[in-house]
């Protein structure tokens, strides 16, 4: 494996490509390893002396995103099955998957794949080649799930392919290549979000939070004012409270700083917003509903198939 690449080409990486790779092995190692059992069942496994050791899973997928020109940006990613048996990829569930993000980022592009591990391996070249008739030139992003404290950069590697001459015969390899986070507005939010939040339901005294915080502050307080001045002004016209000038000029030139609110473009665009925040909503509720219904026939099931171990017999709802 050569130490750098020589094609010239500028990576930039988004988190959010990281956050799927993290994501996806973490989902893998813990079905991998199931919570712990009873305590019998914990005892007559410690006798075993360490049996339930595993060696930490490798996960794959396909990485997506734009080049323009020498620039090649990652902007998302997708998982893909693989078959450790053959080292090979489904190639249907691929064309699936990229034709199903074609439909939804028609400017994406499949730029290579990612895997996790220490380091690049043989086997990852018969992978590399599979996806040249995708890509002629694929990039390769690998994760490091191992935690090392002393380390302080990412540990991500973006590996291209070279052809080189070793022992008279060409051969493709591996070479590291160097690269750049990118990121838009929403996803400094987002990962600046997930990064403070606290365990166990914790809060989360993130950035987001605090601007919002802020906002919810900032408009109790201009509401409360506006109560006042309202109340002022329907005293001032039943008679109840005096009439003074100086103070209706004041509240007409506030109300006057205001002319956009009453625009019909002001109106569309709140308009707009409002919707997609009740759409949003909607989804959530939605799906934590469909969370719910999952969680309660689970319980069902596991209930069912005990009692009918034990030989009873119940109507299945």
């Amino acid at each position: 494996m050569a130490s750098s690449s020589s094609s010239g080409l500028t990576f930039k990486l988004h988190p959010l490509v990281i956050v799927n790779i993290s994501d996806h092995y973490t989902r893998v190692k813990s079905q991998m390893n199931p919570p712990p059992p009873t305590s019998a069942t914990s005892n007559s496994n410690n006798s075993n002396g360490g049996e339930n050791n595993q060696s930490p899973p490798r996960v794959y997928g396909c990485v997506i995103g734009v080049q323009r020109g020498r620039t090649v940006e990652i902007f998302n990613s997708f998982e893909l099955l693989y078959d450790p048996s053959t080292h090979s990829l489904d190639r249907s569930f691929l064309e699936k998957k990229q034709e199903l993000y074609k439909k939804v980022f028609p400017n994406f592009y499949v730029l290579g794949w990612y895997s996790t591990g220490n380091d690049a391996e043989e086997s990852d070249m018969h992978i590399h080649k599979a996806l040249m008739d995708v890509n002629e030139s694929p990039v390769y992003v690998l994760l490091n799930p191992a935690i090392n404290h002393a380390q302080k950069d990412l540990p991500v590697t973006i590996y291209e392919s070279e052809l080189h001459v070793i022992d008279g015969i060409p051969q493709l390899i591996f070479v590291r290549s160097s690269y750049t986070i990118e990121t838009v507005e929403a996803e400094r939010i987002s990962v600046d979000h997930v990064a403070h939040l606290k365990p166990s339901g914790g809060s989360a005294a993130t950035q987001l939070a605090a601007q919002l915080t802020g906002i919810h502050s900032a408009i109790k307080m201009l509401n409360s004012r506006i109560r006042v001045l309202h109340q002022y002004l329907v005293g001032m016209q039943k008679g109840d409270l005096p009439c003074e000038n100086a103070l209706l000029r004041q509240v007409s030139s506030l109300l006057r700083r205001l002319p956009a609110t009453e625009s019909e473009k002001f109106q569309d665009d709140f308009l707009t917003e409002y919707n997609d925040t009740l759409l949003v909503t909607y989804l959530a509720t939605f799906t934590n509903c469909s969370s719910t219904m999952n969680d309660l026939v689970d319980k069902f099931n596991t209930a069912y198939d005990r009692h009918s171990r034990r030989g009873g017999r119940t109507a299945f709802i």
